[in-house]
C-alpha cells in the first residue's frame, strides 16, 4: 500500500463534529500496547500518517517482524515511559496484566479500542472497567468501530467515522486530532457513559435491514402460499394429480418476481404518501408520522432486496429447461402431437408475447442492476446530487414502469380466461399490479402542471396561509382607520 493513500484524509480536514480548532498532531509519539491484528494494523496506519510509534509487547523479539520497520517494538514498560497517549489493544480479560504498569501510567491518556463478543455482555463497559483499574489515568473510548481491514485498506475503503467518548474534554480533543491526521472523521459521543452504546455498535447484525428483511420474508410467504394453493393443491383436489415436484422451482420462481415487483413499488410509495401529506398541509415543515419516516429511511434496503429477488428470478428462469420434469413434459407433448398428426403448432401471438415478455424483463433487470450499483457508497460518492437523483428517482420510476409492462405481457389476455381463476382466486400477477399501478397513477397525477407547481413551491419553502397571517393585521388597521385597500 502506498503512503499517500494511507495518509490522505477520508473526509477532508474537518475536526471533531466539524470543529476547525483541532490542529494536526503528526510527529507525536504514540504507544500501542498489544501485538494482535488490530494493534498491527493500527501501528501501520499511525506510521503512514506521520506518527512515531512505540509498540509494547511481552515478547518484543518474537513480534518485531510483524510490525513496520519504522515502528519501535519494545517491552510494555519501555513503551509506556516513552509515550503520553497509549492505545490499549488487548482484550478485557487481559487488562489486569497491565496493573504492574500502574505507577508509570499515571497521567497518561489510555485509548480503549476493545469490543465485546456479545451485546451487553458486561454490566459496565470495557472503557469504564479500564478506568476503574487505572483511576490515575484518563481513559478515552475510541476506534472500536473501525476494523483492522479499514485501518490497512487506505482512504477509499471502510467506515470513516471514529466515535469517541470520555469524561475529559482535553483528552477527547487529543484523540480527535490523532484520528483526523489518520484520515478519519472523529465524532464526539459525550461522556464515558456512552461507551456501552459505542461498544454495542459493532455487534449489531444489519440493524437497518431488519424491517426490510421481515417485509420481504412476509411477502414471500404470502405469495408462496397463494401460488402453492393454485399450482399444487388445486390440481390435487380437482384432478387428483400430485404435483409436489413444482414446489422447489416453479412455485418459488413464480413467487420471486411477485416479491421483487411489489418491493420495488414500495420504494416509491412512501414518496407518494409524503407528497400527499405536503399538499394536504401546505407545508414541508410539518413532521411526517414515525412509520412514514422509518419507511423513507429503509428505501435503499427495500430496493436492494427487490433487486436480489429479481436476480434470483432470472437465474431460476434460466434453469427451467434443465429440469427433468420439463424434459418429460416436452416428450409427452411431442408424442401427443405426433399421435394427433399435428404438423404446425406455431402460434404467432404466443411467440410475440414471449419475445416481448423476455426482452422487457431483461431491460427491467438491467435498470434494477444500475439502481443497486449506484446505491453502493463507493459509487454514490462519485456522483453529484443531480446524477444520483436522476438515477435513483427518474430511472427507478422507469424501471417500475418497465416492470409493469413485463408483468402485463406475461399476463396478456389470460387475465380474462376463466380457467385461470382456480378456486375463484385470480392469477398472482394481477394481485401484484395493485400497488405498482397505484404508484404510477399517483406519479402521473403529480406531473400535472397545476399540482407539480404547487408541490414545487411547497418544497422550496412556501407555506399555505403564511402570507394571510401577515397581511390581515395591516388590513384590519386600515379598516379601523377608515381606509380601504384593493390589494387586500
Amino acid at each position: 500500500m502506498s503512503r499517500g493513500d494511507m495518509a490522505k484524509p477520508l473526509l477532508g480536514s474537518q475536526g471533531i463534529e466539524g470543529d476547525p480548532s483541532i490542529t494536526p498532531a503528526a510527529g507525536r509519539t504514540i504507544g500501542v500496547l498489544g501485538s494482535g491484528d488490530f494493534a498491527r494494523s493500527l501501528a501501520i496506519r499511525l506510521v503512514c500518517s506521520g506518527f512515531k510509534v512505540v509498540v509494547g509487547s511481552r515478547n518484543p523479539k518474537r513480534k518485531a517482524g510483524l510490525f513496520p520497520s519504522a515502528a519501535e517494538v519494545t517491552f510494555q514498560a519501555d513503551a509506556v515511559k516513552k509515550t503520553d497517549v497509549i492505545f490499549v489493544a488487548v482484550f478485557r480479560e487481559h487488562y489486569s496484566t497491565l496493573c504492574d504498569l500502574a505507577d508509570m501510567l499515571v497521567g497518561k491518556i489510555l485509548v480503549d479500542v476493545s469490543n465485546n463478543t456479545e451485546i451487553n455482555h458486561q454490566k459496565e463497559s470495557n472503557a469504564e472497567y479500564l478506568a476503574s483499574l487505572f483511576p490515575a489515568c484518563t481513559v478515552v473510548k475510541g476506534f472500536n468501530v473501525i476494523s483492522a481491514w479499514t485501518l490497512q485498506s487506505g482512504a477509499r475503503d471502510g467506515n470513516k467515522q471514529v466515535l469517541i467518548c470520555s469524561n475529559n474534554q482535553e483528552a477527547k480533543r487529543t484523540v480527535a486530532e490523532i484520528a483526523q491526521v489518520m484520515g478519519f472523521t472523529p465524532v464526539d459521543m459525550g461522556c464515558m457513559s456512552s461507551a456501552h452504546e459505542i461498544e454495542n455498535i459493532p455487534l449489531r447484525l444489519l440493524p437497518a435491514w431488519r424491517i426490510p428483511i421481515f417485509l420481504a420474508l412476509g411477502l414471500f410467504l404470502c405469495f408462496f402460499t397463494y401460488n402453492l394453493i393454485r399450482q399444487v393443491i388445486h390440481p390435487y383436489i380437482r384432478e387428483q394429480k400430485i404435483k409436489l415436484y413444482k414446489i422447489p422451482i416453479e412455485v418459488v420462481n413464480t413467487t420471486l418476481p411477485c416479491v421483487a415487483y411489489v418491493m420495488l413499488s414500495l420504494v416509491y410509495l412512501p414518496g407518494v404518501l409524503a407528497a400527499c401529506l405536503q399538499l394536504y398541509y401546505g407545508t414541508k415543515y410539518r413532521r411526517f408520522p414515525d412509520w412514514l419516516d422509518q419507511w423513507l429511511q429503509h428505501r435503499k434496503q427495500i430496493g436492494l432486496l427487490s433487486f436480489f429477488c429479481a436476480a434470483l428470478h432470472a437465474v431460476y428462469s434460466l434453469c427451467l429447461p434443465m429440469r427433468r420434469s420439463h424434459r418429460y413434459q416436452l416428450i409427452e407433448t411431442a408424442v401427443k402431437q405426433a399421435m394427433e398428426k399435428k404438423m404446425n403448432i406455431w402460434v404467432e401471438e404466443e411467440v410475440w408475447r414471449m419475445e416481448i415478455y423476455i426482452s422487457v424483463g431483461i431491460i427491467a433487470l438491467g435498470l434494477l442492476s444500475l439502481l443497486a450499483i449506484t446505491s453502493l457508497p463507493s459509487i454514490a460518492n462519485s456522483l453529484n446530487w443531480r446524477e444520483f437523483s436522476f438515477i435513483q428517482s427518474t430511472l427507478g420510476f422507469i424501471a417500475l414502469v418497465i416492470s409493469t409492462l413485463h408483468t402485463l405481457t406475461y399476463g396478456w389476455s389470460r387475465a380474462f380466461d376463466e380457467n385461470q381463476y382456480k378456486f375463484y382466486l385470480p392469477p398472482t400477477y394481477t394481485l401484484t399490479l395493485l400497488v405498482p399501478c397505484t404508484v404510477i397513477l399517483a406519479k402521473v397525477i403529480f406531473s400535472l402542471p397545476c399540482i407539480q407547481q404547487r408541490l414545487l413551491r411547497i418544497r422550496r419553502g412556501w407555506e399555505k396561509g403564511r402570507y394571510v397571517k401577515f397581511i390581515l393585521p395591516s388590513a384590519m388597521a386600515e379598516h379601523s382607520s377608515g381606509e380601504t385597500s384593493s390589494n387586500v
